[in-house]
């Protein structure tokens, strides 16, 4: 009855504290992890409102290039007009 004693006094005076602080170096890291992943989330709901008007360039380049070509045509029945006598 005295061994039971005995270990379970060793139990909670040193394998238990022993266990709590082998715990805190690998809840520690966790918890800051967990931080990390919260501002990686952040930042690329950030980058991903940033970007989203990207695809109207490629309706910006289509229209840019026919206003290219109207503008070249008025250009050429100006010079016409003005080279007619």
């Amino acid at each position: 009855m005295a061994v039971l004693w005995v270990m379970s006094a060793i139990g909670l005076l040193v394998v238990a504290p022993l266990v709590v602080a082998l715990a805190s170096y690998v809840i520690r890291p966790a918890r800051e992890c967990a931080r990390y992943a919260d501002d990686i989330l952040a930042h690329g709901l950030g980058i991903t409102a940033a970007v989203e008007p990207v695809p109207a360039l490629v309706t910006t380049r289509e229209l840019a290039g026919s206003v290219t070509q109207n503008a070249v045509a008025y250009v050429g029945a100006l010079r016409r007009l003005v080279s007619k006598p």
